[in-house]
């Protein structure tokens, strides 16, 4: 019974905080997580896929870093910045559909489909960098982009 009644006070402490500092600061937070995931149309799976995939991306294209000793502080900074432009753009979406057509979101799930792929090819990249074994079409695929990305770029710089 003892037992029992330690892990209620534990658990209420957790959920409510040891002091009115620490219950205003978790208040806070859940709010902005409230506002930011209404404003973003809704918690659904679409959403996760996209912001897990984001996260993997980042870490990946980190851990690729390391593993090329090219690690940059301001590299990494503005790779942040265009994730939060990602989810701005989503929001974006998110508030057009509900002015041109309420209850049918097709801008936000055009841009969350857009940017999940984007996002989940630059992890499979970042993954090929890390060195870890891809199918040999996968690879044919990623050295086609590649040799394409840098024949656009050599016709840019003439």
């Amino acid at each position: 019974m003892n037992q029992i009644k330690e892990m209620g006070t534990v658990i209420l402490t957790a959920a409510v905080g040891t002091n009115g500092k620490e219950t205003a600061i978790g208040g806070a937070i859940a709010s902005i997580g409230v506002i930011a995931t209404d404003w973003l149309g809704g918690w659904d799976k679409a959403l996760q896929v996209l912001i897990v995939l984001m996260v993997a991306d980042y870490v990946t294209g980190v851990l690729g870093a390391i593993k090329n000793k090219k690690v940059n502080s301001d590299v990494m900074f503005w790779g942040g910045i265009r994730k939060a432009v990602v989810l701005f753009i989503v929001g974006l979406a998110s508030l057009l559909d509900e002015w041109i057509q309420p209850g049918a979101p097709i801008f936000r799930t055009a841009a969350i489909y857009f940017y999940g792929g984007r996002e989940g090819l630059s992890v499979v990249e970042n993954l090929g960098t890390i060195g870890v074994p891809l199918p040999g079409k996968i690879r044919d695929f990623l050295e086609q982009l590649s040799e394409k990305g840098n024949a656009k770029n050599e016709d840019q710089r003439v």
